[in-house]
């Protein structure tokens, strides 16, 4: 088994544009910062991440979301026997997993986890929600942490965490939307001891006091997630920081937002402005250098699984060049920044621009013309 992703023929290349074209559409901040990443541990991310949000639509966004799971669970089998799908995106995930070792159970549990989105599941408790966030995203952490070399048990539990952190980030900052799409996430026990029926909220979901108290304790929820999560990146690769730090700063930022707008994510859906952005990137990259905290900690209950699954599938071959140092070099990573923050200045500047298109609405509020 090879660990690392071989020099790719021109059938492959034509799969892992595809990959990233997908991600334009819908995961620019995930885009972004993975260009951070060394090229080997970048285009393993764009073809797991580009998969799993394929997988994410197919049964989110759909009108039949049992078929589409049960078509789920056929293309990772599918992968896993070598025989991949037609799409791009299943060839690309096939490479992946075959050169890095990650193990099917990981895959299925993310699959579980769009099932619970699919059925319309709700949360008793807050260990309910997080089993909830190993399942969607805790499993990218770690998926992520093999892809740049790591299978240590104490950093694939960080890497855990920091995914589910980013979760409840995009909880946090989603309860309105959610709740109009008929998704609640707020733990129920939480609501009664509040005196909230969840399903008369949800059928006429309005913010007060109460729901912004959970809105925050939620984000109180992911600050610990994130602390703990930061002893892993600190672990990676010199050349995998950066991009992990950067990815962990632009999502903590969202928290920030909601936070400063009184926690209300009932009313608005907070969003980070580009240039913000770009400053949060340049302190990104000077924090992943700093000193590390301790890596010690038992994983999570609700993470165990995941990283028992990796330790019981160890490598059986060389570990990434990454790891070696390989990637680019330090003047790579500096054109890499470069580019980055070019492209949140640019994306700012086009905001702008759009801003100063309204029309006046009935209500006499302005309306961005998209």
């Amino acid at each position: 088994m090879r660990a690392h992703l071989p020099d790719f023929d021109p059938n492959t290349r034509v799969d892992l544009a595809a990959c990233r074209a997908a991600l334009r559409h819908g995961s620019r901040t995930f885009l972004a910062a993975s260009f951070l990443l060394p090229r080997p541990v970048r285009d393993g991310a764009c073809a797991l991440y580009a998969f799993c949000r394929d997988a994410d639509d197919a049964v989110d966004l759909g009108n039949a979301p049992a078929d589409a799971l049960a078509d789920l669970m056929q293309r990772i089998e599918l992968v896993y026997d070598g025989r991949p799908g037609p799409s791009s995106l299943d060839r690309a995930l096939a490479r992946v997993v075959l050169a890095y070792g990650i193990p099917k159970e990981l895959l299925s549990a993310l699959a579980e986890g769009f099932s619970w989105d699919a059925e319309g599941r709700h949360y008793e408790s807050e260990s309910d929600l997080l089993a909830y966030a190993s399942r969607v995203a805790g499993t990218v952490g770690v998926m992520m942490a093999i892809l740049m070399g790591q299978r240590a048990p104490a950093v694939l539990a960080r890497a855990a965490e920091l995914g589910m952190a980013m979760q409840l980030t995009n909880i946090a900052r989603d309860v309105g939307e959610d709740a109009r799409a008929g998704r609640l996430y707020l733990p129920l026990q939480w609501l009664r001891e509040s005196g909230i029926e969840p399903n008369a909220w949800l059928a006429q979901p309005v913010s007060n006091p109460a729901i912004r108290s959970m809105v925050e304790r939620i984000l109180r929820l992911a600050d610990g997630l994130y602390r703990r999560g930061d002893a892993g990146i600190a672990a990676l690769p010199l050349a995998c920081r950066p991009g992990v730090a950067a990815a962990r700063a632009l999502y903590a930022a969202i928290g920030r937002e909601v936070e400063r707008r009184g926690c209300d994510s009932v009313s608005a859906r907070a969003f980070v402005p580009p240039m913000r952005k770009a400053w949060l990137l340049g302190q990104a990259l000077i924090d992943a250098f700093g000193q590390p905290p301790p890596l010690a900690g038992r994983p999570l209950a609700e993470t165990r699984y995941l990283v028992d699954a990796v330790v019981a599938s160890p490598m059986r071959d060389a570990v990434p060049p990454i790891v070696a140092g390989r990637g680019g070099g330090w003047r790579a990573l500096d054109e890499r920044i470069t580019w980055l923050v070019d492209l949140f200045v640019r994306l700012e500047r086009r905001d702008l621009e759009t801003m100063t298109m309204v029309r006046p609405k009935h209500t006499g509020s302005a309306e961005v013309i998209s």
